[in-house]
């Protein structure tokens, strides 16, 4: 398996064990913090991509008036 999918895969473990447990410190209930868990880190791939794209459009128009 190639290093940088071991990495991934390994940060997101890191990522839903941090997102359940203050989840679950916060609210106390093991099924809210379950779903918090789950939840958060597909609207945050979502807000990624679109965060890209906004960069990607700011590097195109710094290239523009650069040029």
């Amino acid at each position: 398996m190639p290093t940088d999918l071991i990495k991934t895969f390994t940060y997101l473990t890191i990522h839903l064990t941090i997102g359940f447990s203050v989840a679950y410190v916060l609210t106390g209930s093991v099924a809210l913090a379950g779903g918090i868990a789950i939840v958060e880190p597909c609207i945050n791939a979502v807000a990624f991509f679109f965060h890209e794209k906004a960069w990607k459009r700011a590097g195109a128009r710094r290239k523009l008036l650069a040029a």
